[in-house]
């Protein structure tokens, strides 16, 4: 398939999603969420493909938002519709199997900070700017800020940020723990890159049920968590890379995995 807003190129063990709308600051629509959603689908038949990297066109924006004026067109049947679809699209993302790391390279607003909010790794450059500012529209985010923001900092802060609308720099989405790291604009996404690189050669059943136990914290309690990761723990003792893994350990080798 041909994408229109979106640009997928494969590269060695990873793909790389870059949302293409530069002149719009790579703003949300219905169109880039289908195609978001089909090329994670794609991406999910291709075994080839261990990790995603999702980044945005040009050097300003990650994504600024969603489109202001699809949305003030919308009554409130169709804004249910919208909303449940875009949260559909980034709870994909975010039960992937395959590990997604945001490469943000600028604004990531409204929908773009939730975007983020979905992917299981997020690095950003130094010009990075954060924000929930839906309020400031009369709304409240739709695609799973209210969820996800204070599942991933304290709910007092969440509390504070969604409430006011206020925008974070780089430096205070670092000291908040809602990215991994800060690097400069022509960095980053080679340092993406070599993220993803490191992770796509671990064993991949492995890195799976990793990202399975983890979304079992999002979805149970402690003893259910536990039980799942006993389980996956049991399914990856399994097999082939875990044989290969632990007598390479023993012998004091560099374990050459088959992702098996």
């Amino acid at each position: 398939m041909e994408f229109t807003t979106l640009k997928v190129e494969q590269k060695n063990h990873y793909s790389i999603v870059t949302i293409n709308r530069p002149d719009k600051l790579n703003a949300l629509n219905n169109n880039v969420l289908s195609e978001l959603r089909q090329a994670f689908t794609n991406i999910s038949t291709q075994n080839d493909v261990r990790c995603v990297i999702i980044t945005g066109a040009g050097p300003k924006s990650f994504v600024a938002g969603a489109d202001i004026a699809e949305i003030q067109k919308l009554d409130v049947t169709e804004a249910k519709i919208f909303a449940e679809f875009g949260q559909s699209v980034f709870s994909m993302i975010e039960e992937s199997v395959k590990p997604v790391i945001a490469a943000i390279n600028g604004f990531a607003l409204g929908g773009g900070a939730e975007l983020a909010w979905s992917c299981h790794i997020r690095i950003c450059s130094e010009n990075a700017l954060f924000g929930q500012p839906e309020v400031d529209l009369g709304l409240i985010p739709g695609y799973g800020g209210t969820q996800r923001l204070p599942r991933l900092i304290s709910s007092s802060m969440a509390a504070q940020l969604l409430l006011t609308g206020e925008k974070i720099d780089a430096a205070k989405a670092l000291s908040l723990g809602l990215v991994n790291a800060v690097y400069t604009q022509e960095e980053l996404l080679t340092k993406a890159e070599e993220l993803a690189s490191r992770i796509s050669a671990k064993p991949a059943m492995a890195v799976q049920n990793v990202l399975k136990s983890l979304s079992a914290t999002r979805q149970t309690g402690l003893n259910e968590g536990l039980a799942v990761e006993a389980l996956l723990f049991s399914l990856t003792c399994g097999t082939e890379d875990f044989q290969e893994g632990t007598s390479a350990f023993l012998e004091k080798r560099k374990p050459v995995f088959h992702h098996k």
